[in-house]
């Protein structure tokens, strides 16, 4: 999953949802350098990308791109399904979504100090171009797409996916809607064990 649905699996715990939004930055055991909560976010972040890279229905979604886009299917994958959240949020939160985002870019530039450095190096841009609410439409997607491309040197042609956003948009988003109430059960029950622990 991308940056906005680890941010809403965080469950509103300022410290888990930090650690959950920068946990692709932290290798290894180093979460344990980090104060408790923020580590327990990491490791929810990792048992989260467990759980979406077997469960058979993202891997539909993926089949659907491999064909173009091989091993990076699965990170555009991630992207369209923050789409699909950030388009239909009404449905999974009574927050407006313009107000969650806004919380958390506060969220974020009140613990600066604590994001490791390549976070530090994105948070400008991802607040001044506002990814997490531009998701919920096309452009943002599109822009989000481009930027991806540029990371991989262009080699991963992933600006084009938007196009298989649009041939493929309805089954895509049906198999969003089937696979994110599973990944919330998980994800409590997960964010519930690593609390009392």
């Amino acid at each position: 999953m991308n940056f906005l649905a680890h941010i809403y699996l965080s469950f509103n715990d300022p410290e888990i949802t930090l650690g959950n939004f920068f946990a692709d930055h932290i290798k290894g055991k180093k979460y344990q350098d980090f104060p408790e909560n923020i580590g327990k976010g990491i490791l929810l972040h990792r048992a989260i990308d467990s759980f979406t890279d077997a469960h058979p229905v993202p891997k539909q979604s993926s089949r659907r791109l491999y064909s173009n886009y091989r091993h990076y299917s699965r990170v555009i994958v991630d992207i369209f399904y923050d789409h699909f959240l950030a388009k239909n949020w009404k449905d999974y939160s009574d927050q407006p979504l313009a107000d969650f985002v806004a919380a958390f870019y506060d969220l974020l530039e009140a613990h600066y100090d604590l994001l490791p450095p390549g976070t530090q190096r994105m948070m400008p841009y991802m607040i001044a171009d506002n990814w997490l609410l531009n998701y919920a439409n096309l452009e943002g997607i599109s822009r989000v797409l481009q930027g991806m491309n540029r990371r991989t040197q262009y080699k991963s042609q992933m600006h084009l996916a938007i196009r298989d956003l649009k041939t493929h948009y309805a089954p895509l988003e049906k198999e969003f809607q089937l696979f994110f109430p599973e990944l919330i059960t998980f994800s409590r029950q997960k964010f519930d064990g690593l609390c009392e622990s």
